[in-house]
């Protein structure tokens, strides 16, 4: 079903009045797998739309998710919001100035946030408009990370800044953003290397990586060091966690390993996992796996417990998502892989190359996937019509509970009063 209309945000609307080409579904709807062939490998279409953006010059560069809602973000900076279950575009609004360069998204409950140029923007969750921006001391080198208090970002000289959220509000208030976005910063930590992929806070700490072959641990409130891990080379991959106990940073570099890192001391779990090549790709976790794609060396499936190899499937080289019982992945020609989730036996093959942007949904079992002009098509499969929820399990919400049939028979009798 196509999505519903949008509500454009005051940035959007200043573009559509200035007469650029915003795109619309039309022809590219050709795109859109066939329910017959979605069938056939037990899924169905939840919704499709296209994300507002000028085709004529510009394309997909991020896709991103949350438990919430789905982002697409434009080349030229511009960027739409779906709710995740229903497809209701929500909003679209122009981060920056056109064809700035920009990170991907990030979302909380209420925020979207982004990195573009020496800045970082904040929109409302819901309805697209501007909330503040602040101006990053140094260039951004990934994408911004939150938790109920500070943002932290990462920086091409080494530095992770933290920003305080409170601060920011107040200052944004008396009308003294972006001018004095030097005093929303709490502090600052300086590495030797670049930062190259988002911090990942844990509750009192936040954890972040650096190419100085080093994994740190700092305390949010003192932003003293709680531990450092040096590995044998540059850490290319972001991390991933998985919340405990005891909670776990997975942390994959270059010299073929993947590390188990108790979060809260950072020893190692277990011996670091040999996968024989480069790992450059985030490390993927559902339950009681982590799904590792070295470059050009297939897909392992490895044990959070112990670290031992599950099993390995060639060609594989990224991950889509994961319901309870299967995996959905991208082989190495662009399909759509189903694969078993036990012991990785491939169970269907689904060419749907036109859709080549896939976000790697490690937090419901949905499946996200775009065109590069911006067709956005939401995938389930057949019979879950509430999403599992993997990674914040304590998120789903609170669902009604229906006794059977016979029971509930049952229950209407014995309330008749007796004749």
């Amino acid at each position: 079903m196509p999505a519903f209309p949008l509500a454009v945000s005051t940035t959007a609307a200043l573009l559509l009045a200035s007469g650029v080409a915003l795109a619309q579904p039309a022809t590219a709807t050709r795109s859109l797998p066939s329910q017959r062939l979605l069938e056939r490998h037990g899924l169905v279409r939840m919704w499709w739309g296209q994300a507002q953006m000028n085709t004529a010059r510009d394309t997909v560069l991020h896709l991103v998710a949350d438990e919430q809602i789905v982002m697409v973000h434009s080349s030229g900076g511009l960027l739409s919001a779906f709710e995740a279950e229903t497809g209701r575009r929500l909003w679209a609004a122009q981060i920056g100035p056109q064809d700035t360069p920009a990170y991907a998204p990030v979302a909380n409950d209420q925020l979207v946030l982004v990195a573009a140029g020496v800045r970082l923007y904040a929109l409302d969750k819901w309805t697209g408009d501007p909330v503040w921006n602040v101006v990053i001391p140094g260039h951004p080198s990934a994408s911004p990370a939150i938790d109920e208090d500070e943002v932290y970002v990462g920086c091409l000289d080494g530095s992770v800044y933290a920003f305080d959220l409170k601060r920011i509000r107040e200052l944004y208030e008396q009308a003294l953003l972006p001018q004095w976005s030097h005093l929303t910063v709490v502090w600052r930590h300086a590495t030797s290397g670049r930062i190259s992929a988002p911090p990942v806070p844990t509750g009192a700490t936040v954890k972040f990586a650096s190419h100085n072959r080093s994994l740190y641990s700092l305390t949010r409130n003192q932003h003293s060091v709680k531990f450092q891990l040096e590995t044998g080379a540059a850490v290319a991959a972001p991390l991933a966690y998985r919340p405990g106990p005891p909670g776990t940073i997975f942390l994959a570099s270059e010299d073929f390993k993947l590390y188990a890192v108790n979060s809260d001391n950072g020893r190692l779990r277990w011996e670091p996992y040999v996968s024989g090549l480069p790992i450059r790709r985030a490390p993927r976790v559902l339950r009681d796996a982590v799904y590792v794609f070295p470059d050009r060396g297939g897909m392992h499936a490895v044990s959070v417990e112990d670290g031992r190899q599950l099993w390995w499937r060639p060609r594989i080289v990224d991950f889509i998502s994961g319901s309870r019982t299967r995996l959905y992945t991208t082989d190495d020609l662009g399909h759509v892989v189903v694969m078993d989730r036990a012991d990785g036996a491939p169970l269907g093959v689904l060419p749907l190359r036109d859709l080549s942007l896939r976000f790697s949904n490690d937090r419901t079992d949905r499946l996200f996937l775009s065109t590069p002009s911006g067709l956005v098509v939401a995938l389930r499969e057949a019979g879950l019509d509430f999403p599992v929820y993997h990674l914040f399990p304590e998120r789903r919400p609170i669902l009604p509970e229906f006794a059977p049939e016979e029971e509930a028979a049952a229950e209407v009798d014995e309330a008749q009063p007796p004749q």
